[in-house]
């Protein structure tokens, strides 16, 4: 048995942690444009640091990114050298609506995706658009307070139906917010959140989350409406939780964090709030403002498909003591005594992702696509301008391994699965150059000192192998460095 012919293999990059050129052609600034390099990044993307300016006592890595701006033509050569079936991307909303609810788009910015996508298409490469990745326009953060005030859903309504319609045609894949429940963990990350002295944090969380949901079903009713054609999908930052230990509390809290995530696509793909979450906003004293017709447009718009992000799985105990060994990831998860750790701390886990892609196709029963998964990794270059990277070539093999098994054995239906950072951009926890996950190396360092030139790493040939046989041949390959491994 074998995946179906018509997988969609392919790679993923985010809009603001590639293109550069923030200020190019009349584009307004975001918020992710304002998070920083170093010490203060963390506290500026939970919210609790208030920075809507630049300001130069920091860098910040958004404003050059990787030059994909000047350079996407080349970038998309190299993707269909690889047999890239289908290219996950996002669009910039202060690209086409400077200030995010302008009166009229911004025409170079439409006219730079549109030349993307026909560029994409003359490679017979599918394009996967999501519609807001880690993206709130600065100016609406500033007029509204971001997604906390409902006037955000008539602003991002206004720029989807603005862009299904221009691109009506040229995009059939859709996402409309990227890793919708990092606005928990991350609130000015995923929200443009930021938080005042004695607000009830989670109270604003929820109530922007709902302000989401409703502007993600109207978006995909309105992508129905205008094409039939098009597939709209929602996307979880996925892993699962495991107890510590076997007590049924540690057992009790794994379900509960679960949920804190399963919540968004519960909305998304069964049309109504799940009974766990009204209870836990009854426990909590939390008052969401609901309109009327809001439970109505919830269920009117299911998304076709569920899509997330997967990296590594999470370990979760209800005693705070046990938390001693805590890992590198945003979620805080116990150290996992069974897995290896990456440089950053995420815990290496493929057996988790074929496990959640069970979870996930059990509970939804609708099509799933991986659209996020990768190694971040330092990479160093040889004498030849080589990078061996046959720790990313491993990690990959057991992942697809891993995703493989749960569509041959276990049975799940699976579109597609695109890597994440395709080609090294900006790590968006960090801010760096050096956590890279790429196939293609870029000559650029934490600070956006460097030519940018790209080229090609080890798994590059491997994946490209790897597409070619439709994942039937995984071996590493065997190979000295290439006479030219510069595009």
């Amino acid at each position: 048995m074998s995946l179906p012919k018509n997988f969609l293999w392919g790679g993923t990059t985010a809009a603001n942690q590639a293109e550069g050129s923030v200020l190019e052609d009349n584009r307004g600034l975001s918020n992710i444009d304002m998070l920083p390099l170093g010490a203060d990044r963390k506290a500026v993307g939970l919210g609790e640091l208030k920075m809507l300016a630049w300001d130069d006592e920091h860098y910040y890595p958004a404003q050059k990114a990787i030059d994909m701006y000047q350079r996407y033509l080349d970038d998309i050569q190299l993707f269909a050298e690889m047999g890239f079936k289908v290219y996950r991307m996002s669009l910039s909303w202060t690209r086409i609506f400077p200030n995010g609810d302008d009166a009229e788009p911004n025409e170079a910015g439409l006219l730079f995706y549109e030349k993307i996508f026909k560029e994409l298409r003359k490679h017979q490469i599918e394009p996967l658009v999501t519609i807001a990745h880690f993206d709130v326009p600065l100016a609406l953060i500033k007029k509204y307070g971001a997604w906390r005030d409902r006037q955000m859903i008539k602003a991002y309504v206004n720029y989807a139906q603005t862009v299904l319609t221009r691109f009506k045609g040229l995009v059939k894949y859709w996402l409309t917010i990227n890793e919708i429940n990092i606005l928990l963990h991350q609130p000015f990350v995923g929200g443009g959140l930021v938080f005042e002295a004695g607000e009830n944090q989670e109270e604003i969380k929820y109530q922007a989350a709902h302000h989401q949901l409703v502007a993600s079903a109207l978006v995909t009713k309105k992508a129905h409406e205008i094409d039939p054609e098009n597939l709209v999908g929602c996307m979880l930052a996925g892993g699962n939780n495991y107890p510590y230990t076997c007590r049924p509390e540690d057992y009790q809290e794994a379900i509960n964090r679960d949920r804190e995530g399963y919540f968004f696509i519960d909305v998304q793909a069964r049309g109504k709030y799940p009974n766990y979450a009204l209870k836990r906003f009854e426990r909590l004293g939390l008052k969401i403002e609901m309109d009327p017709e809001d439970s109505k447009i919830l269920a009117s718009a299911p998304v076709d498909f569920v899509s997330f992000s997967y990296y590594s799985s999470r370990t979760v105990s209800a005693h705070e003591e046990d938390y001693e060994q805590n890992t590198g990831n945003i979620y805080g998860t116990i150290k996992n005594p069974h897995l290896t750790n990456t440089e950053w701390g995420w815990q290496i886990d493929p057996l988790g992702l074929r496990n959640s892609l069970n979870q996930l196709y059990d509970r939804y029963q609708k099509p799933l696509f991986i659209v996020e998964n990768g190694l971040g990794a330092v990479d160093t270059p040889n004498a030849e301008g080589f990078v061996e990277d046959d720790y990313r070539i491993d990690y990959l093999r057991q992942h697809i391994q891993a995703f493989t098994d749960a569509v041959t054995i276990d049975g799940i239906e699976l579109i597609g699965y695109t890597t994440w950072g395709c080609i090294d951009l900006i790590a968006a926890s960090t801010g760096q150059m050096s956590k890279r996950y790429g196939f293609i190396y870029v000559d650029c360092d934490n600070q956006g000192n460097g030519s940018f030139a790209r080229s090609r790493k080890k798994s590059f040939y491997w994946y490209r192998q790897v597409i070619e046989t439709n994942g039937e041949n995984l071996a590493t390959i065997e190979m000295a460095a290439p006479s030219s491994v510069k595009s």
